[in-house]
């Protein structure tokens, strides 16, 4: 055995179809594409959406609404969560940093504190927004309110 008389392993080579090379090829004529329509011919490419000449979906649904891009996105946390978080980790202060540290935000949220449930602790809370009732809850609680 040299190199003069090496040949790959049996069946592990196949000769590549040729297509469109006349009908003795058994791959010439309609070359593998089927029988007329746009498929078929040179220079097709899909649009997105195309289907098939009917009314695309995207055009026999109506338009509705719009999209705020000035909307604010907050993570609504409850006056409750405020008193349960000061109880366990017997917090005076609950920041930001504070809930991230508990799980209940992440970095990138702003938060929003709202006034379901009830207060004892007097706490200093920061946070990015407060409803109405919130702020009242916490300031006749004996705490302060700081707007970030």
């Amino acid at each position: 055995m040299d190199l003069s008389n090496l040949k790959p392993a049996e069946g592990s080579v196949k000769t590549r179809k040729r297509i469109g090379r006349g009908t003795g090829s058994g791959l010439g004529g309609t070359s593998t594409r089927g029988h007329k329509g746009a498929k078929s011919r040179s220079g097709y490419s899909r649009k997105i959406g195309f289907e098939g000449g009917q009314m695309p979906i995207q055009r026999r649904l109506p338009k509705f609404g719009f999209k705020n891009i000035n909307r604010i996105e907050y993570k609504a946390i409850n006056v409750e969560t405020l008193q349960q978080l000061a109880e366990t980790a017997k917090l005076t202060k609950i920041d930001i940093q504070a809930l991230i540290d508990a799980g209940f935000i992440s970095k990138k949220q702003n938060v929003k504190i709202l006034g379901n449930g009830a207060i004892t602790a007097q706490l200093e809370v920061e946070a990015h927004a407060f409803s109405k009732k919130a702020e009242e809850m916490i300031v006749a609680a004996g705490g302060t309110v700081v707007k970030l």
